[in-house]
């Protein structure tokens, strides 16, 4: 739903564009650092909210494919993280051998067990 809301205020967006700029289609001086060029201010306008758009795209494509490289990165240290707490058991593996029986304690000191 969010997807739909989203692309209809994109659209609103360029309609609203789309009309400023055909009412206002008049020459305009346009400054450069190197100099000075006449376009119809409509030229301006969408080239503009173009750039702008695609300057928007490309900085949210260059956050994605970081984040997607996080997160692979990070998947693949939780999958070596699972492996090192269970390693995978092999076939035909004996069983672990029992634990030794622990030593009996010494006695206390002052103690003679002769």
């Amino acid at each position: 739903m969010k997807q739909q809301w989203t692309l209809i205020c994109a659209l609103l967006f360029a309609l609203i564009i789309a009309i400023f700029s055909v009412i206002n289609v008049e020459p305009v001086p346009v400054d450069y650092v190197f100099g000075t060029a006449q376009f119809p201010l409509i030229m301006v306008i969408l080239g503009s909210a173009l750039l702008g758009g695609f300057v928007v795209g490309l900085i949210g494509t260059i956050r994605m494919v970081r984040q997607n490289r996080r997160i692979r990165a990070l998947e693949r240290e939780l999958q070596a993280a699972k492996e090192a707490a269970h390693p995978p058991a092999t076939a035909g593996a004996a069983a672990p051998a029992a634990a030794p029986s622990p030593e009996p304690a010494p006695s206390a000191a002052g103690e003679d067990t002769k």
